[in-house]
């Protein structure tokens, strides 16, 4: 399915009409059918047979609406996993892993000028940074079709904006798989 997305610089413009006009642009009028380039890179590598580790790299067009997911042109991670048969519990896992995400210039602007976008954006971005990311969890096997799942996040700069945060995230989380 084709999502609707449109320029920043063109989303920039009508931001800059509505606030002239002292009204809130509807971007919905201008927006297009357009493709989103990028390119990624993920390395995964097993280092004893209950540990691994894992690293990704991506970038993305800079100038295009994002709807899909969040607002993010460049972002690097890397992380490692252990299963629990050094403990007794093979069928667990515990995890931690860190990521750096960054947008484009066009879209630091953009909401800077008070645009939204798909999920972040308040209408400001006076102080705009990397967001960074450290996230811990441990997946406890309750049976062969169940996983209960606690986990922890650790954002800085949430939404790339300097002058947030840091916030933290706690979840639990229910997989039941039949």
């Amino acid at each position: 399915m084709a999502y609707p997305r449109q320029s920043w610089n063109l989303r920039r413009r009508y931001y800059s009409l509505g606030a002239t006009a002292g009204t809130t642009p509807s971007t919905g009028a201008v927006r297009s059918f357009r493709t989103k380039d990028g390119v990624g890179l993920n390395l995964e590598q097993q280092l004893a047979t209950d540990f691994g580790v894992f690293a990704r790299a991506s970038i993305s067009q800079g100038t295009v609406e994002e709807v899909d997911f969040t607002d993010i042109n460049q972002s690097i991670s890397a992380g490692l996993s252990q299963t629990g048969s050094r403990w007794g519990r093979p069928d667990d896992t515990v995890g931690l892993a860190g990521a750096a995400n960054r947008i484009s210039h066009q879209g630091k602007l953009y909401l800077a000028a008070g645009g939204l976008g798909g999920i972040i954006g308040d209408g400001q971005l006076p102080n705009a940074g990397p967001e960074q990311i450290l996230e811990a969890y441990y997946r406890v096997a309750v049976s062969g079709f169940a996983h209960f799942t606690a986990g922890y996040q650790f954002i800085n700069r949430p939404a790339y904006n300097r002058d947030r945060g840091p916030v933290s995230v706690f979840a639990l989380q229910l997989h039941l798989q039949y």
